[in-house]
């Protein structure tokens, strides 16, 4: 009986030819040097790309700080008071009187009078200093207003609560004022318009 004996591995099948895993480098070309270069460019492209479009979400979604509140209007903040009778200045009109008020701006951005005026057709007004004039927040100021008397048949002989309007401007607005400026006010713009209008003015 003849005997089979043992099986050769084919070729390729030896544990040996397993292990030989060395294989003959690719042969790399210019083009193949090329494709790899434009390969990691384009990957260093995209990766910066994602990275600045994480940081622009990252920035447009961060939490924003509170808008600042706004300034406030200037009648808010702005302050007129009587203060007494003054010296006409020189060079006023006949039938005039004179007297001084304290204007004080008590927060914000600076306050700017415009104008100062009075509610009488028969009177006119002008200040010293000459509007306009400007006043910082925390400070306070002396104004020497002048009324002229051109109708005494068009002021009134006992006002009651007489007052002052005034166009103030800051960054926020521009507003005009009516400033009543109380009882000794009153008394003493009675007493002027008395004297002012005792020659007969018409």
């Amino acid at each position: 009986m003849s005997g089979v004996g043992p099986v050769e591995p084919g070729e390729g099948t030896h544990p040996r030819d397993a292990l030989d895993t060395t294989a003959a480098p690719r042969p790399r070309g210019r083009l193949t040097e090329l494709y790899d270069r434009h390969r990691r460019a384009t990957l260093a492209t995209a990766t910066a790309t994602a990275l600045l479009a994480g940081g622009t979400y990252l920035y447009a979604t961060r939490p924003q700080p509170p808008a600042p509140p706004a300034p406030p209007y200037p009648s808010q903040v702005t302050d007129l008071h009587y203060l007494s009778g003054e010296a006409t200045p020189a060079g006023a009109a006949p039938h005039s009187f004179s007297f001084g008020v304290e204007l004080s701006v008590l927060a914000g951005p600076p306050v700017t009078v415009t104008r100062v005026s009075q509610p009488y057709a028969g009177m006119s007004v002008t200040s010293t200093p000459k509007a306009p004039f400007r006043t910082s927040a925390g400070t306070s100021r002396k104004v020497v207003i002048t009324m002229h008397v051109a109708q005494c048949r068009k002021v009134p002989w006992n006002a009651g609560l007489p007052f002052l309007d005034v166009t103030l401007r800051n960054t926020r607005a521009i507003e005009v004022h009516s400033f009543i400026l109380g009882q000794r006010y009153a008394q003493h713009l009675s007493e002027a318009l008395q004297v002012a209008c005792s020659n007969g003015s018409r």
